[in-house]
């Protein structure tokens, strides 16, 4: 008799926010993201990541739907196609988050912390942070009784954070599908790390792991530049006993000047390209051909990569984004 358990349906998600347009970096990694999915006849879920209400900008949340149904992408639940798990919008979803920072409380894993930014730069031992920031030195454990305490303190105008105490004398290790075997111990390097800026824990860091959970996404495929969170979610998921999404981080599309794309690279969003008069055929061909796929004017559809989409053929280098290389 097999005794092993069965794998769990293979479910990724399309998790955009809505504090600007897409720009061609996350137009490509959310194609690959459908790639790696349906090449494999999993489902997709689509979220909607709107926790960081003042950078929310009108009409983002559509515009990103728009661009992504243009582009040949779709999912499974979402907009357009409710599922069960309903809502898929992070903002919808609070209690949720209040349930896991209890949870957290009571195993008394977490602080309140009224540190400025200013504030760890000056208590740094090291003269300059490292690839994962600046180390926390721990200021704040133990001082304030509560997050109310800790509010008052800073006085009206301010918001303390929450705070996970990283397990000393450990080390987190998972596999990535682009990078490989990734090693990290957290109390080293980053110190015990924010969670959330808001009193009931609905911040990014916890929300996501919450949320992959709950939704059951079994794999989760994103940009290079979150690599260093994924140590730090796997420590909340593990304090929550949830279980473990695998892990695949992508490279950035940047500018000439090596830095993600922004606005200071001139005009990459989609929606732009879109009203310039692009087709949907040409973006996909021009972003399966920053992964080496294909020729620069090639016209493709997500659907018509399906059957040759191979994730070791995914770069580790970052691509670097010229305008005139843009097909038009």
């Amino acid at each position: 008799m097999n005794s092993e358990m069965p794998s769990p349906p293979l479910r990724g998600r399309l998790a955009p926010s809505p504090t600007g347009a897409l720009h061609l970096g996350n137009a490509r990694t959310f194609m690959l993201t459908w790639l790696s999915i349906r090449s494999r006849k999993g489902s997709l879920i689509y979220r909607l990541e709107d926790l960081d209400h003042p950078k929310v900008k009108s009409g983002a949340a559509q515009q990103a739907q728009d661009d992504l149904v243009w582009m040949g992408l779709d999912w499974d639940e979402g907009p357009g196609c409710e599922g069960a798990l309903a809502p898929y919008e992070q903002s919808e979803r609070t209690g949720d988050y209040r349930r896991a920072l209890d949870e957290l409380i009571r195993q008394e894993l977490l602080y309140p912390c009224v540190c400025s930014r200013k504030d760890v730069e000056n208590a740094q031992s090291a003269p300059h942070a490292n690839e994962y920031g600046m180390r926390y030195e721990g200021t704040c454990r133990g001082v304030f009784e509560s997050f109310a305490a800790a509010q008052a303190h800073l006085g009206e105008g301010r918001m303390p954070v929450w705070r996970f105490k990283s397990p000393e004398g450990r080390s987190t290790r998972f596999v990535d599908g682009v990078y490989g075997e990734q090693i990290l111990s957290v109390a080293d390097d980053v110190g015990d790390f924010v969670i959330a800026r808001h009193p009931d824990g609905a911040g990014y860091m916890l929300a996501v792991v919450v949320d992959d959970a709950a939704m059951g996404v079994t794999e989760v495929m994103r940009g290079e530049d979150l690599l260093p969170a994924t140590h730090r979610q796997i420590l909340l998921a593990e304090a929550l006993g949830l279980p473990r999404p695998t892990y695949i981080h992508t490279p950035l599309m940047v500018g000439p000047d090596g830095r993600r794309l922004a606005k200071r690279h001139g005009d990459t969003r989609v929606a732009s390209l879109r009203e310039q008069g692009m087709a949907p055929d040409q973006l996909v061909g021009y972003l399966a051909w920053t992964l080496g796929w294909g020729t620069r004017e090639q016209r493709l559809m997500p659907a018509d990569l399906l059957g040759t989409y191979d994730p070791e053929s995914i770069p580790v280098e970052s691509f670097v984004c010229l305008p005139e290389n843009v097909p038009m």
